[in-house]
């Protein structure tokens, strides 16, 4: 079963983006985890701006849940699982649609699994390698998000509208961040 549908078989909003790799799935596999988005500046600013509204109102002295807290990246996310050596999956929750993105402390899969707050999203990043006869490996990503109600829904919808540009930039810049680092390990 594929790890994205195990964790999160119900979803309204889904993206998808594979690049080809001259690398083995243990490769591909492991050069995800080693990521680090902020290396790229591209990804460094628009995660800048995405936080911008909640960090000026955190100097301005509201409250928020981004104030003393590092820049988002992957390490907000909580490893759900690896399958060897042919795909791996991450998840995270939140209410995203907010400035500070209201996410809610998973500790593995299974709190992650067990997680049924209403009004609150869950998420699935998943990456999965099909192996090619010629030596190549093709890396593909896939993020899920499932609203439990209407009202979360309705929050996610436009956010997911003026996202999702800058969230597959993002996704094909990760790819292409991995490529570069398999192809510097041969």
């Amino acid at each position: 079963m594929e790890l994205s549908q195990r964790y999160l078989s119900q979803f309204q909003f889904v993206e998808r983006h594979q690049l080809p790799l001259r690398a083995t799935p243990r490769q591909a596999l492991d050069a995800v985890g080693e990521l680090a988005v902020h290396d790229d500046p591209l990804v460094r600013t628009l995660l800048y701006i995405r936080e911008a509204p909640a960090r000026l109102a955190g100097a301005l002295g509201l409250n928020n849940n981004l104030k003393g807290r590092a820049t988002f990246g992957l390490h907000e996310f909580t490893l759900l699982e690896r399958d060897a050596d042919r795909a791996m999956a991450y998840g995270l929750i939140g209410r995203f649609w907010r400035s500070d993105f209201g996410l809610q402390p998973v500790s593995d899969a299974s709190a992650f699994g067990a997680y049924a707050e209403p009004g609150v999203a869950k998420l699935v990043l998943s990456f999965h390698c099909n192996p090619g006869a010629d030596g190549r490996t093709t890396l593909h990503t896939e993020t899920r998000v499932y609203c439990p109600d209407r009202r979360s829904r309705l929050l996610f919808t436009p956010y997911w509208l003026a996202i999702r540009p800058a969230s597959g930039l993002i996704r094909r810049r990760l790819l292409a961040a991995i490529q570069r680092r398999v192809d510097d390990t041969r």
